[in-house]
């Protein structure tokens, strides 16, 4: 079983800042990639942010210079800072993983954690 449980959610105002965690456990081999996905009401999921390694980032356009990605992979945890918050941020968040685990076979293979809730608003 591998399981991924995201928690930092919640409501703030405009400029607001937030930050999200996601810890992965279970039968992990190796984690080869975390990051955030969002999505908004009647939206498709986005890609928000992924994280390979401290020299391997990826941004959406839209959220570069608010948010930073980092990762604590003694943890298998990653994190999402989440500053000057703007009303089209509320989506609900969900972490992603790529994984190795033994009981899967070969490979590598997606995960995703439940969601949490991010809303944005005065």
């Amino acid at each position: 079983q591998v399981q991924l449980v995201e928690s930092g959610g919640g409501l703030v105002q405009p400029g607001g800042s937030l930050r999200l965690s996601c810890s992965a456990s279970g039968s992990i081999v190796s984690i080869y990639k975390m990051g955030w996905y969002r999505q908004a009401p009647g939206k498709q999921r986005e890609l928000v942010a992924t994280i390979v390694s401290g020299l391997n980032t990826n941004y959406t356009d839209t959220v570069k210079g608010r948010f930073t990605i980092s990762r604590d992979n003694a943890k298998n945890t990653v994190y999402l800072q989440m500053n000057s918050l703007k009303p089209e941020d509320t989506a609900v968040y969900y972490c992603y993983a790529r994984i190795s685990t033994v009981l899967r076979g070969p490979g590598t293979y997606a995960f995703w954690g439940q969601g949490t809730q991010v809303t944005v608003s005065s």
